[in-house]
């Protein structure tokens, strides 16, 4: 699986700049991006990594799933 070593998993970007900053609306807006991106099938296996630990380890998640812009 890609995304261990600086390249996203996917190819999804994903706009957090100037967003709400709230880890679970980051947690919705990349879950959301990942469906429209086709790739529900990683939405679960993203989800259960992102809440397993604190707000960096949701962000540090977002960022091997996604393009973070």
């Amino acid at each position: 699986m890609n995304g261990d070593h600086g390249t996203p998993i996917t190819n999804i970007r994903v706009r957090l700049v100037g967003e709400d900053g709230n880890a679970f609306a980051i947690i919705g807006r990349v879950r959301s991006a990942l469906r429209r991106g086709g790739r529900e099938d990683l939405i679960e296996a993203f989800t259960h990594e992102a809440t397993a630990g604190d707000y960096d380890h949701v962000i540090q998640t977002c960022l091997r799933y996604v393009d973070i812009e």
